[in-house]
């Protein structure tokens, strides 16, 4: 039995999942993958064309990978606005920056339209130092914004942000106030509502095995074949087994623990704002509260992938849980008596600059992919189904024609050579940061193993 997040047992109930595809099929459009960037692309396809068939495959259930599992932060890309510089030049940054802050209004104005109660609570985003060596980890990116006219940060006290945070071992911080948080299963069980309404044809428990790359593509699964015009690529970490993408991703673990609820402690702490939280680790510590006042915490980086292996470990692991328990404890000393009411697992498709990589699969027009979300796809993914959606239909628009379709990517080294050297500079980087969350100056080797960790979550400077 799979092993399902605290926010899939809330949704699930006794929902039945979709029958598999069997037998032989077609369709205009295929799309590989039933998560937030599967069934948004697939949404947006049929809000543009309504007579365009679509078809969605995936292996589990809709939800079933990681926009089940996340932690249900709904972020912009300003965190990220040195990488989006670097990439896209200073305009269209900005312009991906504020598209990114609007999206997370769109969820909000999406669920209300559609009657999705996915909890949706705008109290921004805490990005915080709760160690002495993380303080001024986000300076580089508020300073950019700050040249570029852009007002997306807020400088707050330290005090301030030891209040809002709800505990003092937060020593300084900015916020950012479009962040949002949701129950990330109800959103991609909404989103598989609304798409199903709309005409799209999903088929869940349905993995699969290989696609051609020719026109049209024939896609195999254990038990069907199906023709498709296009297809639109959307497995997020199992994209890493295709072989054109295999070396620009890394699949690592995100860890997760929810509290029991205590609302009254929560209230008792000052943590009653809605804030996400995030610290300035390399290995991001990551928290927030929900609606019945528990705390989700999780930590990211923790588990890493040999290729496209992606284990039972990463649908829980008890050993990396403890440790994001230890994390919450050194964080919230004050509740250290809490009970911990469950913990999941999940798996990240990471690429090595921390943004989503868009483009056509070996330049070929009618097989396109989006992955490589790095973390953060609840809210970007809504411009994911934008960009998706105007590539499969050929539409050339702002959403198709931007900065981030297929642009050069960097790559990991092949396998085992990516495993091998991403467990020593994970150990590195461990090292590095239970020394400095001890107050103890870490060794320079350790250091220097941080430095070749890939920009994650925020670049961090």
């Amino acid at each position: 039995m799979k092993h399902r997040s605290l926010w899939l047992q809330e949704v699930l109930g006794n929902e039945t999942s979709l029958p598999p595809l069997r037998g032989a099929a077609r369709t205009d459009i295929a799309i590989i993958g039933g998560g937030y960037v599967g069934l948004w692309t697939a949404i947006r396809i049929k809000q543009r064309e309504p007579d365009c068939d679509v078809t969605i495959l995936e292996q589990d259930i809709c939800g079933g990978g990681a926009s089940g599992r996340n932690g249900g932060f709904a972020l912009s890309w300003w965190p990220k606005i040195s990488s989006l510089v670097k990439l896209c030049g200073e305009g269209e940054a900005v312009r991906l920056g504020r598209a990114s802050g609007e999206a997370i209004g769109e969820i909000r104005d999406f669920c209300d339209e559609y009657g999705i109660d996915a909890h949706f609570v705008q109290g921004g985003l805490l990005w915080t130092a709760t160690t002495p060596a993380q303080i001024g980890a986000w300076e580089t990116v508020v300073t950019l914004c700050e040249r570029l006219g852009v007002d997306a940060f807020r400088r707050l006290s330290p005090a301030e942000v030891a209040r809002r945070a709800g505990s003092p071992t937060h020593l300084a911080g900015v916020l950012e106030p479009s962040g949002a948080t949701v129950q990330p299963a109800a959103l991609a069980r909404g989103l598989r509502k609304v798409a199903l309404e709309l005409g799209v044809r999903i088929y869940e428990g349905t993995r699969v095995r290989h696609f051609s790359r020719d026109y049209p593509v024939a896609i195999r699964t254990d038990d069907a074949v199906l023709a498709a015009e296009k297809l639109v690529i959307a497995m997020n970490a199992w994209a890493a087994g295709i072989r054109e993408l295999s070396q620009a991703l890394i699949v690592v673990s995100s860890d997760i623990v929810a509290t029991a609820p205590i609302p009254e402690r929560l209230q008792a702490i000052g943590w009653t704002g809605g804030e996400c939280i995030t610290d300035s680790q390399m290995m991001v510590d990551y928290y927030r509260t929900t609606r019945d006042g528990r705390i989700v915490f999780g930590k990211g980086g923790w588990g890493l992938a040999l290729g496209d292996r992606i284990g039972e470990s990463f649908d829980r692991d008890p050993g990396r849980a403890e440790t994001v328990i230890a994390d919450l404890h050194r964080t919230f000393p004050a509740l250290s008596d809490v009970v911990i009411d469950g913990d999941w697992a999940g798996p990240i498709d990471r690429s090595n600059g921390g943004l989503p990589l868009f483009g056509h699969l070996g330049s070929r027009e009618h097989i396109v992919y989006g992955v490589g979300w790095s973390g953060n796809g609840v809210g970007p993914s809504v411009l994911g189904g934008k960009i998706l959606s105007a590539l499969a239909l050929g539409v050339k628009d702002e959403w198709s024609e931007s900065g981030l379709v297929d642009r050069r990517f960097a790559r990991f080294p092949p396998e085992p050579i990516r495993f091998i050297g991403a467990h020593l500079i994970r150990e590195g980087v461990i090292r590095k940061e239970r020394a400095e969350a001890q107050g103890a100056t870490p060794h320079p080797a350790w250091v220097q193993a941080a430095r070749l960790v890939p920009a994650g979550l925020e670049d961090k400077g």
